[in-house]
This record gives C-alpha cells, structure tokens and sequence, in this order.
C-alpha cells in the first residue's frame, strides 16, 4: 500500500522565507524545510495498481508553467483551537487549473472526488494547545510576509509514511509543467 499526495515544491529560497518566520510557539511543531511544499491533493493510501494508475493518469496532465507568490500567515480552524500554523498564497488562476487537472486525472481512475475547497497553503507548524493570543501575536507580526514570485514549472506525486518522528516524504513521480516564456526576468 502507498499512501500518496500531489504537490509543487519550493524553491530552496523560499522555504528560508517560510522558516524564517520566527517566534517559538508553544506546542508547535514546525514542519522541516525539506518537507516544506503546496498540496494539490491528498489521495491517502491506494495499493500497487492504483498507484500505477495515478502515475499514469497524472502524467496527462497537461498546464503550462506559471509564477506564483507566497503571501500572509493564518490559521486552521479558525476560532478558538488552532491547530495548523499556514502561509497563504497569493491568489493565481493557474494553480487553481492545475489543482483542478490534478483532480480530474484522479477521478478519471477511479478515486472519490476530494469534498473539501481547495485552500492552497503551506503548512509551517502543526500546533497541540497552543494559546490562541501567541498565534495570533505572530500572524500579526507576519501580516506583511510575501515571498518574491517563483516559477512552478513541475509537480509531484509523493508517497508518505508516518513514523514517530514525522512524516517520511518520497518523491514517487516528476511531472513537468509547459514551459512559457517569462514576462519577469527575475523569474
């Protein structure tokens, strides 16, 4: 059995941004920079003719590459109990096509509809009783935070296994992206 998710890697000075968004919370734990990355969809655990499948089907998934940028730092739930510490993105059509291609791709061999509206984000920090004023004192400081645009120009599949010390990420697939030309130099 594999259990599988999708999504877009950072760039090494990107994930420096997103770690360098400081403070200690208590009862946080931060995610590893390694693992630092934009899910386009949690598939959860599929046995060795599924994954082949996905492998197959994911690799007709057909986008061209596009800029995006980090932007903002939240909260999952809203309310009183927050348990996951995110940084946001700055709205993009494009990673909504993707996100959406990615979707259809598995539908199309036979996995459920994902129910839930895709908010793209980065988890940084899953939280166990953290108080909420210290999370809320640390998205303030970071109200500001946004990354310089980087170039998404491949996605992935990736397996994972939990162990006592985390998750264990293993990139299972490479898909690239269209490559276009970009209007930024910078990018």
């Amino acid at each position: 059995m594999y259990r599988l998710f999708v999504a877009i890697d950072l760039p090494e000075g990107v994930k420096a941004a997103v770690t360098a968004i400081g403070g200690t919370l208590e009862g946080a734990r931060r995610t590893p920079a390694n693992q630092l990355h934009i899910t386009l969809r949690f598939i959860g655990e599929v046995d060795e003719h599924l994954f082949a499948a996905i492998k197959t089907a994911l690799a007709r998934v057909s986008v061209s590459s596009f800029p995006l940028a980090l932007s903002g730092v939240g909260h999952f739930p809203p309310g009183r109990h927050p348990r996951v510490l995110w940084v946001g993105m700055e709205a993009s059509e494009q990673l909504l096509m993707l996100q959406q291609e990615v979707e259809q791709a598995l539908i199309d061999v036979g996995i459920q509809p994902d129910e839930r509206r895709f908010s793209p984000h980065i988890t940084i920090a899953r939280l166990q009783e953290t108080p909420p004023a210290a999370v809320l004192a640390l998205e303030e400081r970071y109200r500001s935070f946004a990354s310089n645009p980087f170039r998404v120009e491949t996605f992935f599949l990736y397996s994972s296994v939990l162990t006592r010390e985390g998750a264990v990420h293993t990139k299972e697939a490479t898909y690239p992206l269209i490559l276009q030309p970009s209007p930024i130099s910078s990018l």
